[in-house]
C-alpha cells in the first residue's frame, strides 16, 4: 500500500487538462473549468459531460475468445461477463487489472446530533488517523492487493490536527443537521463533487485501471438512507439499518429521524442533486463526483456497499450511461442496499455479509476481477489444447 500525498495538493483547483489529453473519450480537457466562487456554475457544468463509450469491437473480440476457451459456454458464470466487460472498458480483447486506486473520503454529519449512531463523532477523526497510520481494514486490504490509497478529510465536527498521509479539503465542520436545514450549501455541494472528480483524475493520471471510493463518517448510513428514500420514494422503515450497530429500537429511531427530514424537505427533493444537497454528506457527494468523472474519462469503477451504492445511484440518475463503467463489489448486510441494487439493476460480485464501508468490500472483490482476467487471457482454446468441441 502506498499512501499518496502527490498530485494536485490544492484540491479546489482543477488538474491540468493537458495531462489527460492522451486519453480517449470526453475527459477533463472537455470539461468547462469549475469556478467555485460561482456555486451554480460549479455545481452543474462538468456534470453534463457524457460518459465515455465502451469499445464494442473489444467486447466482441473478448466474447468470441470466451466462446472458444476449453470449457462449456457460460460455465464460469460472472467471471466470463466480468472479463468481457473489462475488455470493452479497457478497449482491448485481453484486459488486465494490475493498478488499483482507492480514495477514502471522510466527513461528519450534523444529523448525528439526533442520536442515530451507536458511536460518537470523535470516531470520525480517530478513524482518519487510523487510515493514515495503516491500521484500518481498508489499509490492510490495500496492501494485500497492492493498491494506491489516499485519504481526504472533507470536514469533521472535531478538530483534526494535520496528519501525514491525509489531504485536507475542509468544506465545513461536517454537514448541517438535515432535519432542520439542508445538509450542504450549494457551494459545499460543488466542492464535494469536485473533490471526487479530482480524485478520479489523479487515479487516471497515475495510469490506474480501476477506481475504488470508500467513505468514513459517523451517521453516514443515515444520510445515505435518506438520499435513497428520496430517490426511490421509499419508506425509511424499509431502508434504515443498524449502521454502526444500532439495536431494533435504535433503528426505529433512525427511521423516524429520516422521516422527519423527508417531511421537512418535502417538495424540494425531485432533483437528484437537490436530494443529495439537502440529505447527503460531503463524502457521499464526493463519491458521486468521482463516479461521474471516472465515467467521463473511461476509468472503470468498483463500487463498495450501501453508502457507495447510494452515491452511484445519484451518479446514474444524473448520467445514466455512467452505469456502464461500474462494477459492484459486494452485497452489503445493510437492509437498504438490496433496494438500491435492485433500482440500479445490478448484481454484486460477492455476498459475504459485510457492512464495514471504507471501500473494504470493493477491495475484497479485486482478486476476483483479477482472476477473471487471468482465466480469460491464459486459458487454452479448444484448438490450442486439441480438445474436441462437439460429438
Amino acid at each position: 500500500m502506498n499512501i499518496s500525498n502527490t498530485a494536485n495538493p490544492n484540491l479546489d483547483q482543477p488538474l491540468d487538462p493537458a495531462l489527460l489529453s492522451d486519453y480517449p473519450g470526453p475527459i477533463a480537457a472537455d470539461i468547462p473549468p469549475a469556478n467555485l466562487d460561482d456555486p451554480a456554475a460549479a455545481r452543474s457544468d462538468w456534470l453534463r459531460v457524457p460518459a465515455a463509450s465502451p469499445n464494442s469491437a473489444a467486447r466482441q473480440a473478448a466474447a468470441e475468445r470466451q466462446a472458444v476457451l476449453t470449457k462449456p459456454p457460460g460455465s464460469l458464470g460472472m467471471l466470463e461477463t466480468v472479463a468481457v466487460r473489462l475488455a470493452a472498458l479497457q478497449g482491448t480483447p485481453h484486459p488486465h487489472l494490475e493498478r488499483v486506486w482507492i480514495t477514502i473520503f471522510a466527513g461528519d454529519h450534523g444529523v448525528a446530533a439526533e442520536g442515530v449512531s451507536a458511536f460518537p463523532q470523535a470516531v470520525t477523526i480517530e478513524m482518519i488517523r487510523n487510515f493514515a497510520r495503516g491500521g484500518a481494514a481498508i489499509c490492510v486490504a490495500a496492501r494485500a492487493i497492492g493498491a494506491e490509497l489516499e485519504i481526504i478529510n472533507l470536514g469533521t465536527a472535531l478538530t483534526l490536527e494535520p496528519e501525514a498521509g491525509v489531504k485536507d479539503q475542509i468544506l465545513g465542520p461536517g454537514t448541517a443537521n438535515f432535519t432542520l436545514e439542508p445538509a450542504m450549501t450549494e457551494h459545499q455541494l460543488a466542492q464535494a463533487l469536485g473533490a471526487g472528480r479530482h480524485a478520479a483524475e489523479r487515479a487516471r493520471l497515475a495510469d490506474c485501471q480501476l477506481f475504488i471510493g470508500g467513505e468514513m463518517g459517523i451517521a453516514n448510513t443515515t444520510a445515505a438512507a435518506a438520499v435513497a428514500c428520496a430517490l426511490l420514494n421509499a419508506s425509511p422503515a424499509t431502508l434504515a439499518g443498524p449502521g454502526t450497530g444500532l439495536d431494533q429500537r435504535g433503528v426505529a429511531h433512525k427511521a423516524a429521524v429520516i422521516q422527519r427530514a423527508l417531511d421537512h424537505h418535502a417538495g424540494t427533493l425531485s432533483s437528484p442533486l437537490e436530494a443529495l444537497r439537502r440529505l447527503g454528506g460531503f463524502e457521499i457527494a464526493a463519491l458521486s463526483g468521482a463516479y461521474l468523472a471516472s465515467a467521463h474519462m473511461g476509468l472503470p469503477v468498483l463500487v463498495d456497499g450501501f453508502i457507495s451504492s447510494v452515491a452511484a445511484l445519484v451518479a446514474t440518475r444524473l448520467q445514466p450511461a455512467a452505469a456502464d463503467w461500474m462494477f459492484f463489489g459486494h452485497a452489503s448486510a445493510e437492509p437498504g442496499h438490496a433496494a438500491v441494487i435492485d433500482a440500479l439493476g445490478v448484481t454484486p460480485l460477492l455476498d459475504l455479509g459485510m457492512r464495514l464501508g471504507e471501500g473494504s468490500g470493493a477491495a475484497t472483490a479485486v482478486p476476483l476481477l483479477r482472476l477473471a482476467c487471468a482465466l480469460h487471457n491464459e486459458m487454452a482454446t479448444f484448438a490450442e489444447a486439441q480438445v474436441s468441441t462437439r460429438l
